[in-house]
């Protein structure tokens, strides 16, 4: 009994500790029922509220808190295109000249809907640009997906946070306004110059009894002995001319007084010099044996015999070379042999010696192009009076020019002075002769070299890490806010080793993306923006008015002037026709074409300008297809030619020619120029036909500032209203 007992006492305390432990659960299950209980109970209450109109929908508030503005205040008038002019009264802007609108009457959101239709489809691995349709990629098959910016995009740009820019790197700079200047480097070899180079030859048949120059290196003096050589015929010759300084003895052969200095002659026609015809005849002695003698200070290069040698006439003995002087022959690609000059200065590293700079000046420009190479052939003279440069071996050349073609250039050491047309080591103060070749010293300035410094070239250079290229494009994202990067199209010129030239695209002071900016592009395509796959919808030009340096503009002469205005005259033509909404004539587009061409074989036509024309002509094969087309190639064709204006101008426009500009032209913002008159705008038409600001007078000497002319058309519009 007992046992049985135990065993039973046992049971109870295990259940009892079962259900102890399951008592968490209990009060689990009450705690969650009265959770529920109250949250079903609020939702019953609010549905009560609202059925009972105690509170209202968010878009009924919004309403209603709209409606009490509206009715508590004055009605605010805004221009649709420049939301910046707001006025309480109706009227017209000052800007563009369309009517106000009440600020109510616009939109101030996007509706879904609307949003929905401007869907893109990219495909993941980037093949191809952005869809307007799902479907798959024509490259790698791959599902389309649906772009989506994530709240940070506007359609031309990505915001990217703090933390997510340190952990991509993305690093800034500012393009920058200033000269630079482009290093052209190439590869060459030293070589003898030919100038220098000596040929000793046997002059008369004999044996080489001694030779005194008996190995290769050896350095020579002028008149130096190189060899000594027994010839019979040289003895007969040495005795006829004793011969004939007896007159007895010459009588008596019935000769003449001509013998001696013909015997003479014939003496130095064998390899005398003068010298040793002259101690001949001191001594009285013909002697079998004859020394010759190095005729220029060097270096033995060759040895051709040994003593012993039998040699007969015109056999070569020795090759000697004097290496004061030496050639670096290199080859450059044709478009950078074409901005070298005779005369230009050009530094050297040779490959034995590195680290040690030798210098030297340009003495010939091959005038043709290597068939296999495509290479044009430049020597330079380098003063070699240690030695240290051997000929054969290679070197690495460093030619500095400008980044942007220049007619002049300014080197101190050739400023007014004048230089040997053969030899350009030979630089003088005043006119002369050449010593070394006897011709006559040129001026450096009919070569290219200014006497004078010129003004310093500026133009707006990146870091060349800041620019995308693929194909022909080229963009780079700015930093428009922080954290905000916007793509932009540029156009680069020159590269440098560190910078890239812009030419269009930038102004100065904008900020660009150095560093990670590949990352931000593929954030645009995943975005559905333009990036650098397909950057045709991304901005060109930089906000405001194209900037122009100031520079002294150039009147052409004569023929030159006069098509320099007759190709403005056709560009305003042009845009004419399109301020009357009308695609220009292609005759009239063919005229111009044509009249740029002419101009550009005009030699009165300086280069820097020949640049900006040459960039006009190419913009006008655009000047075709539709309306909107023909408007989109205007502006670069505006911006060539008002660049070209800025430096050269004609008699008719030097004194009647205006820069005009409207900000609102997509991109940011058109140029064009205009003779005078009314400004009408080619870029909006009758739409917005006035549109626009006078930013300069560039005719007949007069500056006028942008902001002066921005607040005679502000008064104009206001007058109007």
């Amino acid at each position: 009994m007992n046992d049985n007992e135990a065993t039973t006492s046992k049971r109870s305390s295990r259940w009892r500790q079962r259900l102890s432990g399951l008592q968490w659960l209990g009060k689990a299950l009450v705690h969650a029922t009265v959770l529920l209980v109250a949250f079903v109970a609020g939702i019953a209450l609010l549905g009560v509220a609202q059925r009972v109109g105690w509170i209202g929908g968010g878009g009924e508030m919004a309403a209603s808190t709209a409606d009490s503005h509206d009715h508590g205040g004055e009605t605010i008038y805004s221009c649709p295109m420049h939301p910046q002019i707001r006025q309480n009264q109706p009227g017209k802007c000052p800007i563009c000249a369309m009517d106000l609108v009440p600020v109510s009457n616009q939109p101030s959101a996007v509706t879904p809907a609307a949003a929905g239709d401007d869907d893109r489809y990219i495909c993941p691995m980037m093949c191809t640009p952005p869809s307007k349709e799902p479907g798959r990629c024509p490259v790698c098959a791959m599902k389309l997906v649906k772009a989506t910016n994530g709240g940070q995009s506007d359609g031309e740009s990505i915001t990217i946070e703090p933390a997510a820019r340190r952990l991509v790197g993305i690093q800034t700079a500012k393009a920058k306004l200033g000269p630079v200047s482009q290093t052209i480097r190439t590869i060459g070899s030293i070589d003898f110059d030919e100038s220098k180079l000596a040929t000793i030859s046997a002059y008369v048949p004999g044996r080489i009894e001694k030779l005194y120059a008996n190995y290769v290196g050896v350095p020579v003096e002028k008149n130096d002995d190189l060899a000594l050589i027994y010839s019979p015929e040289l003895y007969s010759a040495q005795v006829e001319f004793l011969t004939a300084q007896d007159n007895a003895a010459l009588k008596r052969l019935g000769g003449t007084s001509d013998f001696a200095s013909l015997a003479r002659q014939k003496l130095i026609e064998l390899g005398l010099t003068e010298e040793q015809v002259d101690a001949l005849r001191s001594r009285g002695k013909a002697e079998s044996r004859i020394r010759i003698r190095s005729p220029i200070r060097g270096t033995v290069i060759n040895k051709f015999a040994v003593e012993g040698d039998y040699l007969k006439t015109g056999d070569k003995v020795y090759r000697i070379a004097d290496l004061s002087t030496v050639w670096l022959m290199l080859d450059l690609y044709p478009d950078d042999a074409a901005r070298i000059r005779f005369g230009q200065e050009v530094e050297a590293e040779v490959s034995s010696m590195p680290g040690e700079i030798f210098t030297g000046r340009v003495a010939f420009i091959d005038p043709t192009v290597h068939e296999k190479t495509r290479t044009v052939r430049v020597r330079v003279e380098m003063p070699n009076p240690d030695g240290k440069l051997r000929p054969g071996d290679y070197a690495t050349a460093r030619v500095y020019v400008a980044a942007i073609r220049q007619d002049l250039i300014y080197d101190p050491m050739l400023a007014g002075k004048y230089i040997s047309p053969m030899h350009p080591e030979v630089i003088r103060e005043t006119p002369g002769d050449c010593p070394i070749c006897g011709m006559a010293l040129i001026p450096t300035s009919s070569l290219g070299f200014a006497d004078q410094p010129l003004p310093t070239q500026q133009v707006i250079t990146v870091p060349r890490d800041a620019v995308l290229m693929a194909g022909g494009n080229s963009v780079v994202y700015l930093e428009t806010d922080p954290g905000r990067f916007e793509i932009r199209r540029v156009t680069v010129g020159p590269v440098t080793d560190d910078d890239a030239v812009i030419l269009e695209g930038l102004a100065a002071g904008e900020t660009v993306a150095t560093q990670g900016n590949f990352l931000i592009d593929s954030q645009m395509q995943l975005a559905g923006n333009p990036s650098l796959m397909d950057p045709s919808k991304a901005k060109m030009y930089p906000p405001g008015p194209l900037e122009l340096p100031v520079q002294e503009t150039v009147v052409l002469p004569a023929a030159a002037g006069e098509q320099f205005d007759r190709v403005l005259e056709i560009y305003f033509n042009i845009g004419q026709a399109l301020a009357a909404d009308q695609i220009p004539d292609p005759a009239l587009v063919q005229q111009l074409d044509e009249a740029l061409g002419e101009l550009l074989r005009s030699p009165d036509v300086p280069r820097t300008a020949q640049s900006h024309l040459q960039r006009a002509r190419r913009s006008v094969d655009r000047l075709t297809g539709s309306l909107e087309q023909t408007r989109q190639g205007f502006r670069p064709l505006s911006h060539a030619l008002l660049k070209a204006a800025n430096s050269v101008r004609g008699p008719r426009t030097a004194e009647s020619l205006v820069h005009m500009f409207c900000p609102m032209v997509p991109g940011g913002g058109g140029d064009w120029m205009q003779s005078g008159g009314e400004l009408r705008n080619p870029y909006w038409g009758s739409e917005m036909l006035e549109c626009g600001e006078r930013v300069r007078e560039m005719g007949g000497g007069k500056e006028s500032g942008r902001q002066g002319d921005k607040e005679t058309r502000r008064e104009a519009g206001r007058s109007d209203a």
